[in-house]
């Protein structure tokens, strides 16, 4: 059975850090193509990062670049998310995505709250 399972939300303060664990489970993840996107009230669902197999080479959308890191272990099967600079617009449920073997799936989200 496919898991996957977001942690590390929580409340910061502008200008601040946290790094986002997703910890994955049924499906050959070192081959796994895994992604971050994030949902804000009243919002669509949107592109964070994505992270390719090897580790290599994450891409980012234009509004977190240069503040936000994708990282994954192979071994631990878990992707991270490290954001830095928050924003109160970065304020969302993130959400982690898995896409293997043709499959996709997707994780139940972590609340991030930005504020003062």
């Amino acid at each position: 059975q496919v898991q996957l399972v977001e942690s590390g939300g929580g409340l910061v303060q502008p200008g601040g850090s946290l790094r986002l664990s997703c910890a994955a489970a049924g499906f050959t993840f070192s081959t796994s193509v895994m992604s971050w996107y994030r949902q804000a009230p009243g919002k669509e669902r949107e592109f964070v990062a994505s992270i390719p197999s090897s580790g290599r080479s994450a891409y980012y959308s234009d509004s977190v670049k240069g503040r936000f890191t994708a990282s994954r272990d192979n071994v631990q099967n878990t992707v991270y998310l490290r954001m830095n600079s928050l924003k109160p617009e970065d304020t969302a449920v993130y959400y982690c995505k898995a896409i293997t073997s043709g499959n996709i799936y997707w994780g139940r989200g972590t609340q991030v709250t930005v504020s003062s």
